[in-house]
């Protein structure tokens, strides 16, 4: 045998002398742990979970492991189903125990709880007829109607359905108290769920028009197809054909010729 393949061969030797002995190791501590320790079950997250997600989404990320009793984290689950209807609220690293301690429920969260990604909270005055108080709750979800002036058309208006099926984060209150508060303001306020497209939609009617809210069914609610009425709409809508030609040849021949 050559100094070569004999320092190889030592080597070698000397690995695999050191890869038992870790294994040893290894298995020894392992059995003192057991031996010193009761092992329980604990739920890890497999990556980052951020901050606001929600409890009922997050079991794919999580899995389970074994550590001992003493080393478990204050709150800890027990099944990933401890954490149905609440929210994280601090982002929970991967690796890291998962705890009740670091999620809340969507009522402590508050309106933040029911945001995300380009949804907006926007909150707008107006009177008890505008807002339906005393009909509407949070949770509904809400048409807004509006109508304005044509640019450039004298004396013509135009209304439409402007939004459809907007969330109502905060519904104004129907107390007594805030019934004397409307009276001497004239107005109340609604807070709204919209994404970033849609507040500039709702603030140029709010701010160039007229508008209200109309309540949507909470079950089976469906929409017409989209549409717009004005002074010509609605005085057609429903006449016949006989009716509609002598509007559009004389639309006050009748009265004219009925006066005395």
């Amino acid at each position: 045998m050559t100094y070569r393949l004999r320092n190889i061969a030592i080597a070698v030797a000397l690995a695999v002398l050191a890869a038992m002995m870790t294994s040893f190791y290894v298995k020894q501590q392992k059995q003192d742990i057991q031996q010193g320790q009761v092992l329980t079950t604990v739920w890890v997250a497999k990556a980052d979970i951020p901050a606001g997600s929600a409890g009922d989404d997050i079991s794919g990320q999580l899995e389970s492991t074994e550590v001992a009793k003493s080393s478990v984290t204050p709150g800890a689950i027990v099944q990933p189903e401890d954490l149905a209807g609440k929210v994280s609220s601090e982002t929970i690293y991967a690796g890291e125990q998962v705890s009740l301690l670091r999620f809340s429920t969507q009522e402590e969260q508050g309106i933040r709880a029911q945001i995300s990604g380009n949804l907006r909270a926007i909150q707008l005055p107006g009177d008890q007829n505008q807002l339906l108080v005393g009909t509407l709750t949070a949770g509904d979800h809400v048409d807004i109607v509006g109508s304005w002036q044509l640019t450039g058309v004298e004396n013509q208006k135009v209304t439409r359905v402007v939004l459809r099926d907007i969330l109502v984060l905060q519904a104004p209150e129907a107390s007594g108290e805030s019934k004397r508060v409307t009276q001497s303001t004239g107005d109340q306020a609604i807070m709204l769920a919209v994404t970033d497209a849609q507040a500039q939609k709702l603030f140029w009617i709010f701010t160039n028009g007229e508008w209200s809210l109309s309540l949507r069914p909470t079950t089976d609610a469906a929409d017409s197809p989209e549409g717009f009425e004005w002074s010509g709409t609605v005085l057609a809508d429903g006449l016949t054909r006989a009716q509609l030609r002598r509007l559009l040849v004389d639309p006050f021949q009748s009265e004219r010729t009925s006066t005395p």
